[in-house]
């Protein structure tokens, strides 16, 4: 109730300006799975070090139409917190700048449904750095791979609490892993696995 009077705040707001159109429904066929790579992972307090977004149509995935950031290393990460977090060195230097980073997503997604898993994560931290830039937040449906594996997996063995984990549900849709733990190769598992249980695809057991 909360997300829908704010998105609704936010679309009056926008009526009539340069972000309106991204509040209209989406009438084309395409999603865009998402994926953020960040510092920790608290949304109130986590830093964006990576985001990337690639584009799922006609039961594809466009690696060709993709987007990968990485961002410049924020001024409040610490030593310790490179090393407590397992941050490699090529994630924290010569990336773009916030601002101009935000900028890009949004001119790839549009206003198109946005796929991830765990997908709220992703979206809490973007809106985080977006909104003071903005106004708003992201107004994108959003669509939880895991959410809808767990339905699945219920729907298929009752009786099993479901594996949701990220290598788990890649396992159990026969999706091979790409690049873990890196925004792009995320993204096109994510996608992929989305592609699997949006077709019906059987789960192993």
């Amino acid at each position: 109730m909360i997300k829908a009077l704010r998105r609704a705040g936010d679309r009056r707001r926008q009526l009539g300006g340069h972000h309106a159109w991204r509040f209209e429904p989406y009438c084309g066929s395409e999603v865009i799975a998402l994926d953020c790579e960040t510092t920790n992972l608290d949304p109130r307090r986590a830093e964006l070090v990576a985001l990337a977004a690639v584009k799922v149509r006609g039961g594809r995935v466009l690696t060709s139409e993709s987007l990968d950031l990485r961002l410049q290393r924020p001024e409040s990460l610490s030593g310790d917190s490179i090393r407590i977090h397992g941050l490699r060195g090529v994630d924290l230097w010569g990336g773009e700048a916030l601002g101009d980073a935000l900028d890009r997503l949004l001119d790839f997604i549009g206003n198109r449904p946005l796929v991830g898993w765990c997908i709220d994560y992703d979206v809490a931290v973007i809106n985080r750095h977006l909104r003071p830039r903005t106004g708003f937040d992201l107004p994108n449906r959003t669509l939880d791979v895991c959410r809808l594996y767990a339905r699945e997996r219920r729907r298929v063995q009752p009786d099993i609490e479901p594996d949701v984990r990220f290598e788990a549900m890649s396992e159990a849709l026969g999706v091979p892993v790409m690049g873990r733990h890196t925004a792009l190769g995320d993204a096109v598992t994510t996608a992929l696995m989305y592609l699997r249980l949006c077709h019906g695809r059987a789960l192993s057991a």
